[in-house]
Order: structure tokens, then sequence, then C-alpha cells
């Protein structure tokens, strides 16, 4: 039986979707062909109506180009007054953000989302601020038309002949809430320019002879049809699965797509896209840099870069991959990442130059058996003069490579002359075949030294230098012996051989160091963070591995109790990022994108800002600039510095809840010693103080007491005082003891002295009880407190007279022992629980839970308080034949000399 319940992973990830969604503002897009279909005109109608139904409407930004019925439609709505920004002397008005944040309306109306803003302000496009709309909450009603779809870009300008460069990212049109296709036909349309409905009559006449052609409008009404339709499409595909209607048991499509440093790479990457989008597939752009590869300039890396750049706009995942041959390169990583396609552009190369090197087409298509590979045809777009001057100044920078590169050739040469000058006087001693053995020692230093194009030569080089010297006839290149042919045949072979291996390894060699510098910078940071234990060590770590590793400033910006982002203090350097845009930082830290340098968030700005996210919240922002921007610009280094942001994240996390894990065990501690303290005071100060008032009465009322019983009232009522007293005493000597507030006033006495004393102290309270007192004979003279010890003895007095039955014996020892002097107080009652042999000594601990026994568990704790203060220790034990035993070694020394006077 088929099981058609949902999939819980896709339930559970539709409701996380959902709850995102709840707190994000709703997207509706009003789309057309084309310029003058009515998208303003249907996007005021609709916001009318929600005015209607007393929604808080806004009209942010509307562009009505004259057109008097859209301008009508304006009246009855509030409207947002435009920020004017000053450009090359001239004012221009721009769509206020910030003021659109403080007004916080319900919906708001934003026209033309392609709309690229003047330079200075916060985002580069309009469609940016929208997103930031959206996600403070507000719903947003907005415009735009198919060409200005980035994925449709180029069809665009192909069909048209007129290139759009404002252009809006594909994921902004597919996460929309709702799309409304505003549609007209092309006749209709045409006699709405011709009436003026459309533009100005100038500007009209101008798009007839140009855009507004028949023939174009059928062409974007179709492909504003058809992008209407993919979208509804996967509406009803996303319904279907979300109602488990049917299954679809079918491997998902992937596409990979091989990028270089060609012109033409952007419209490859549009081409994947689309063909992407027509398979519903994901798909990946990758750049394969091979050994020849490598030696391009920078001119033509920036433009992989930014080709790179293009697919993770248009939703490609982007890697650069490494290796001696793109075709296996290529269909090693396919197979990794199980991709049923790919996608490469067609040669460019020239007819004499493709001779014997086949394509990457054609080397895929032989050696690949699962994969389908597509070839994009595409033209080189015309370039104007600024452009082509651009690449005129890349072909003089790429000449310049190629004479530095002159060098190894020249070096390649001057090898196998010096291997021939050696080479000659030992001809006489050695064997042709040793000297074969001597040039491919040179062939294998050139390549490991200079590269593969100059070992080639020097293998050419070598077997010319070979023939012409020492093969007989010597001095030409005549062979008299045939077999020599052969010879030269194995030596040139095992020449190209060895150095085309050479080079590979030079170059494996050479990424694999690359790899393994970035692989431990990370592990190196990962290991110091793990081991920082407060905020400011995992900011000066953070800092010391991300300027080693990118050539950077950093900074990492922290919050306040206020959400407010702040730069904390910390010792200055070279390597700090000491002033930095806390705006930015603080409109990063809300946002949790990325803005600066490489964004299209303030690109301008000389710093990137990254939050630091954490699986929990976010954690602050880390403010980087490089010394040359290319070190962060790449994918992989940019997913290097992404990694090293969680990480830091991480950190900041870990030691923000081990600090809220002991805050909470602090604050549980001292809770439970406020209410150990209040139900001391509320049971042990508040019976002697009942007892107290109540024999106080007793006395007052004069109701013919005699002598007798007024002396046993007023001893009972001394009695409860003196335990009352005893209480606070206890009370306050803990307190003076933590507070390091008690000074000893050490003297050098016997300890039996001191057991008298506290005999007689404590005589009340013994008087139903027998104690014994042993002292071993030669017993040191001992330095210590005599008050504050007689009260460590009154304690445990108290303590075995309150736990042992009345009748029972208490035994008080002195023993000497190696370096102490031991007091033992014993008894013969029930004993110590298992396990209490320590914990009998903390604060407010009983040796009896919910006893009726008077006391709030602080005499122990102050004996042990008061023994560590005289540098000694006490602890407890059970004796063998039962009852406890509490011992409390006092550090012995040798006793000053007694000094005599002689009589005169």
């Amino acid at each position: 039986m088929q099981d058609t319940r949902p999939d819980p992973d896709q339930l559970l990830e539709k409701v996380m979707l959902e709850e995102a969604r709840q707190h994000r503002g709703r997207l509706k897009i009003f789309f057309g062909g084309c310029a003058g279909v009515g998208k303003t005109y249907a996007m005021l109608n609709a916001a009318r109506q929600a005015h209607a139904k007393g929604l808080d409407v806004v009209v942010g930004i509307v562009e009505t180009h004259g057109r008097a019925e859209t301008a009508r439609l304006l009246d009855g709505l509030a409207r947002l007054p435009p920020r004017q920004v000053d450009h090359r002397g001239r004012q221009l008005p721009e769509f206020d953000l910030d003021a659109a944040l403080a007004r916080q309306p319900q919906l708001i109306l934003i026209d033309e989302l392609a709309h690229t803003n003047v330079e200075g302000s916060r985002h580069t496009k309009r469609w940016q601020d929208v997103e930031e709309l959206l996600g403070a909450g507000i719903d947003v009603y907005t415009t735009v038309n198919v060409q200005h779809l980035e994925r449709l870009n180029d069809i665009v300008g192909q069909i048209t002949g007129i290139r759009v460069w404002e252009t809006v990212p594909d994921r902004i049109f597919d996460e929309a809430d709702e799309i409304s296709l505003v549609d007209l036909p092309p006749d209709e349309l045409l006699l709405r320019l011709k009436e003026g409905k459309v533009y100005v009559p100038h500007q009209a006449e101008r798009a007839a002879r140009h855009f507004f052609r028949k023939g174009n409008l059928i062409a974007l009404r179709e492909l504003a049809l058809r992008r209407t339709a993919d979208r509804v499409d996967a509406q009803m595909r996303d319904y279907r699965a979300d109602q488990s209607i049917s299954q679809v048991w079918q491997a998902k499509e992937r596409l990979l797509l091989c990028v270089g440093p060609g012109p033409a790479g952007n419209t490859l990457v549009r081409s994947a896209a689309r063909l992407a989008a027509s398979l519903k597939a994901d798909w990946i752009a990758v750049y394969v840099e091979t050994p020849r590869l490598q030696r391009l300039s920078d001119a033509h890396r920036e433009r992989i870069l930014q080709t790179l750049k293009l697919a993770q706009e248009l939703g490609a995942e982007t890697a650069t991959l490494a290796g001696p041959d793109v075709s296996s390169v290529l269909l090693g990583y396919a197979g990794s990442r199980n991709v049923s396609k790919l996608v490469v552009g067609k040669s460019q190369r020239r007819y004499w130059t493709a001779i014997g090197r086949p394509s990457l087409a054609d080397e895929l298509g032989r050696h690949s058996i699962d994969v389908d590979v597509y070839v994009v045809g595409h033209e080189l777009p015309e370039q104007p003069a600024d452009a082509r001057a651009s690449t005129d100044t890349i072909s003089l920078e790429f000449e310049e490579v190629v004479e530095a590169r002159k060098r190894g050739y020249l070096w390649a040469l001057a090898v196998s002359v010096a291997t021939t000058l050696i080479a000659s006087p030992l001809a006489s001693f050695l064997y042709l075949p040793n000297v074969v053995m001597l040039y491919l020692l040179g062939v294998v230093l050139v390549a490991v030294r200079y590269g593969h194009g100059p070992a080639v030569l020097s293998s050419f080089l070598s077997v010319a230098a070979f023939d012409f010297f020492f093969v007989p006839p010597r001095l030409s290149f005549a062979v008299s012996d045939t077999q020599y042919l052969l010879t030269f045949a194995v030596l040139l072979v095992v020449a190209l051989v060895i150095s085309q291996l050479t080079a590979s390894l030079r170059y494996q060699a050479h990424i694999a160091t690359y790899r393994e510098r970035r692989t431990s910078a990370l592990y190196s940071m990962a290991q110091a963070l793990s081991a920082a234990l407060a905020t400011s060590q995992i900011i000066e770590i953070a800092s010391r591995h991300l300027c080693a590793t990118f050539h950077a400033k950093v900074a990492v910006l922290l919050p306040d109790s206020h959400e407010a982002v702040r730069q904390p203090l910390q010792e200055m350097s070279a390597e700090v990022l000491e002033t930095t845009d806390l705006g930015v930082a603080q409109w990063v830290y809300d946002h949790q994108e990325v803005a600066g340098l490489g964004t299209y968030t303030l690109p301008a700005h000389a710093a990137r800002y990254l939050p630091l996210k954490a699986p929990m919240r976010t954690r602050g922002v880390l403010a980087i600039q490089p010394d040359n921007p290319r070190h962060i610009m790449s994918p992989e280094q940019q997913r290097l510095l992404d990694t090293f942001a969680a990480q830091i994240a991480l950190a900041l996390e870990r030691v923000h809840y081990v600090e809220v894990a002991q805050d909470a065990v602090v604050t549980m501690e001292a809770e439970r010693l406020r209410n150990s303290l209040l139900s001391a005071i509320s049971h042990d100060l508040r019976t002697p103080l009942t007892v107290i008032v109540g024999l106080a009465s007793t006395l007052a009322s004069d109701a013919g007491l005699n002598d007798e019983t007024r002396r046993e009232l007023a001893t009972s009522m001394q009695e409860e005082a003196m335990r009352m007293s005893g209480l606070v005493t206890n009370l306050l000597d803990m307190a003076r003891l933590q507070a390091g507030g008690v000074q000893l006033s050490k003297q050098w006495q016997l300890p039996e002295e001191v057991i008298g004393s506290a005999l007689r102290a404590s005589e009340r309270l013994l008087r139903e009880h027998r104690v014994t007192v042993e002292v071993a004979p030669e017993v040191p003279l001992v330095s210590f407190d005599a008050v504050l010890v007689e009260r460590v003895l009154c304690n445990l007095l108290e303590n075995a007279a309150k736990y042992t039955p009345p009748g029972s014996t208490i035994r008080i020892a002195v023993q000497p022992a190696e370096h102490d002097v031991h007091l033992v107080v014993e008894d013969n009652g029930p004993g110590l629980q298992a396990g209490m042999e320590e914990k009998v000594f903390d604060k407010f601990t009983r040796g009896e839970k919910e006893s009726a026994k008077p006391g709030v568990g602080l005499g122990l704790a102050i004996c042990r308080a008061i023994v560590e203060a005289h540098g000694g220790r006490i602890w407890a034990d059970s004796r063998p034949g039962g009852g406890a035993r509490f011992t409390v070694a006092l550090p012995a020394s040798e006793p000053p000399a007694l000094e005599t006077a002689e009589a005169s």
C-alpha cells in the first residue's frame, strides 16, 4: 500500500517558512510586457481598494510620466515626500527609505522596482529598499517589466536591439507573494502610445521608431505570459506537494556550468540560468583553474570573478576547482555532485589553433557516459570605444605576462647549453645512454622551476644537442646508425612525459599548499577559539587570525544592552580597524545581511561588514578591510570568510551561555541561601522570641506567682535569649569570616587551657551528657587565637550534644601528630550519614533534614572558616564503634626560646 502521508520534513520546512513570513511584509508585483500596459494604473486601483477597506496606505514613489488618468488615482492617498539628493549639481527626487520605515504604514506603493538609486544612497537598487521594507513587516505593491528580469535581459536585448541595464534578480520575482499580470494586445498598446497615454509626444515618437515596434511587443508579451505561466506552474506544484495529491519518483535535474576567462561569460551564464529554469533544476557554476590558466592576468581573473558573481545572483552555487585538465576535473566533480547535464560554451579558437587539440565539448562528449553535454553558441557582444580600449589594455597586460614567461624559455636554452658543455669532456668516459641521463636531468630541473612550456622546449633542444654533438657523425644531424633514431624517439618521449608530470605535480603541489594553508588557518583559529573563556579573548583571537589570513584590518563589533552595535574597548594595533561606520554595522546587525565592499549595499565602502550569525541569534558584526580587495572577493575566499565568521559567532554564543549558566548557578545558590536564612529567621529566631514574649507576658500579668515560679520563668527566658543570641552570633561571625574582617590574635599556649574554657561555656548544653578529656603527654605549645579556637570547640560540643541522646558520652582528645596537633571531639551517637562527611561543613547544611532540633547549619561552616584561617584543617568521619568524630588539625611549630635575665 502506497504511503500518501505528507513528508514530515517538508511539513516542518513549510511551518518554519510560514512562521518566518508572519514577521515579513507581503510583496505584490504588477507585471507587464513593457511600459504602457497599465501596471501603475492597476497598482493604484488596487491600493485605493485597500484604502477603502481601512488599510493605512502610503504612496512611497510613483512615476505618472505625465499621464493625467494615472495622476488622478493619487487623490486621497497619503504621499511620502521624496528625498532630494544632490547629483552633479542637480537635485534629484529619490524614495526616502528612512522616512518610510519611521512611518510604518500597512501598505506602501513603490513604482519601478528595477530603478537604480542615485549614488550615495544606502542601497544601489530600489529592489533592495523593498527588501528592507518587507523585513520591517510592511506590505509593498510594486511594478516591473519583463525586460528588467535578469534572466531574460539578454533575450530582450537580442529581440529589440536595445539593452536594458537596470535589472532585478529573478529570486525577487519568484519569492513575491502575488503576481498580477497586466496585459494589453500590441495593437491596443500602439494606439495608446499614439494617443499620448504612454509617454509625452516627443518621447512617444522616438519610442515608436525603436522599442515600440509591433514585432517587439508581440515577443515581449509572449515572454511575460511565459514567465507568469512558470510562476503559476510553480504554485500548482507546491500545492500538489502540500496536499500530497501525488508523488513524483524522479531524480531532480542538476546542471553544471563551466565558465572561463572569455568575454562571453555573462551570456553563457544567462543561457544556463534559463535552461535550469526551464528544467526546474538546481545549477552550479564552476571555474576550473589549470596550470595554463593560472598565468592569466589580473584583468582576466577579475572578469572570471564577475561572471561567477552574476551566476550567484541568478541562483547558482559557485565553486573554483583546480586540476591539470578541465574535462577530467569537470567530470569528476559532476559525478560527486550527481550532475545530470553539463553546459559549456562553444569554442572561440581559430581553426589553425585548434588543429590537434579537441575542444572542451568534444572531450566531455567522448569521456562522459551518463552526463548530457550542452554546447551554448554565443556571439561576442559589440563593445563601445571605452570597452575596446579596456580590452586593448588587457591584451597589453597579457603580452607583458608573456614577456615575463620568455625568461623561462631562455633558461631552458641556457640549461641545454650548460648540459652540453658539462657532458662534452665526459663523453670519452661515459656511454651515450649515460649522457642521455644528463639531458633528462636538465629537463627535470627546467620543469620544476619554470613549468611545462619551457620544459617542452628543453626536451627538443636536448634531443637536437645530443644528436648534433654526441651521435656519430658528430657536428651533424645525420645519423650513421639507424638504432639511434629509436634513442632519439625514446629520449624525446621520456623528456616530454617527465616535463608534463613534473609541471603537473608542481602545480598540484602549489594548489595543495594553498588549500592546506587555508585549512590550517581555519583549524588554528577554531582551536584557539575553543579555549577562549571571555569575549575579549575571542575578539583578540579572531582579529589576529583574520588579519594574518586575509591581509586585512579587522574589527569585531558587539551589541550593548539596548541592541546598539558598539566597538568594544581593546588595545589598538596596526591590524585593528580603528574607524568603522557604526551606521552600516547597525544595519547589518538588524537585517542579518552582508554590506559594504563587494556587495549591493553600500558597495563603495572600503570595508565589508558581515553579521556574526549564531544558531540562536546574531551576536555582532565583523568588519574587515583588506589591503587588496582580491583577498576576499573570490568565491573560495568568501566561503572561508563566512566560515571564519560562523566560528566567531559560535564562540561568542558559547561564552555567552557559559556566563548565563554561571549566573544561573550563582542565582540558584543565592536563592538557596536566602531560603535557608528565611527559614532560620522564621523558625530558629521566631521560636525563642515567641517563648520570651509568652514568658514575659506571664510575668507581667502578676497572676499570683510565687518566687520559685518567677525564678523558673526568668531562667527559661534567659536560656531562650542566650539561644537566640548564639544564633545571631553565628550569622554575624559567618558574614565577618567571609568578608575577611576577622584579625587573628595568635599566642603560644597549651590546647588543654582552651578546652577547659570551652567546657565552662558549654556547661548548660552538656549537663545531660558525660564528657571525658584525654590529653596526650608532651603536647607542645601551639600558636592560635584562643577566643576563636574556643568558639570552634564550643560549636563542636554543641553539635555533639544536639545530635546524641541524653546520657551519651562525648570524648575530647588532644594528640600530637608529625606536623600538627589534633583536637578530636567524638561521640557515640547515631553518627554521620554516608556521603555527608564533607557536606556537613557547607553553610545552612544540617545533619537531619526537616529536624525539630534548633539551628540553621552554620556552626560547622564557622568551624571550618576559623580553622582554615589558622592554616589548619578540619574533617569529619564515623567512629568504628558508632558515632561521629570531628578532628581539628592545627599546625605545630617550634616555639620561640624563653629569654632569661640574670640577677645582678
